[in-house]
């Protein structure tokens, strides 16, 4: 990748991961998501940039940014793993929980989703804070790391 592909990929996947907190914020207040986000932290649109060896991400970046910004992605999957098992993994969506109502989701489980939602805003910070990061190194380096 050139140094304009690998900073236009950060810019995508940053803009990414807002919508997709968008998307969270409006099913924690309430809203129906047809597309949630990616809970797999390969399939998201960072993810398939990340962890995509042609493009030798963890050379141009290091070691030290590439792992810290992998950590931060693998987090924010991680915790969002937590909003969606309650909206979707553990709901009963058949025909006869829906005739009978048993498909909403208790109160208790709103409430948790809401702190895990605190916490995922925090890790999104996080993780915007690493892309930005990489960005600067990026933009600092000599034009010989894109040379692959």
């Amino acid at each position: 990748m050139t140094r304009e592909e690998t900073l236009k990929a950060i810019d995508e996947a940053t803009t990414s991961h807002e919508y997709q907190m968008n998307k969270i914020k409006s099913l924690i207040e309430g809203s129906e998501i047809k597309e949630p986000p990616m809970v797999d932290k390969t399939k998201c649109q960072l993810g398939l940039w990340l962890y995509n060896e042609d493009n030798h991400i963890k050379e141009i970046l290091g070691a030290q940014f590439f792992d810290n910004l992998e950590e931060a992605h693998a987090r924010w999957h991680y915790e969002y793993s937590q909003i969606f098992d309650i909206y979707y993994k553990n709901r009963k969506k058949g025909f006869f929980s829906k005739l009978i109502g048993s498909d909403k989701i208790e109160d208790m489980e709103i409430d948790k989703a809401k702190l895990y939602h605190y916490d995922l805003i925090s890790t999104s910070q996080n993780l915007f804070k690493s892309l930005a990061a990489s960005k600067r190194r990026i933009s600092a380096m000599g034009d010989s790391k894109f040379n692959y």
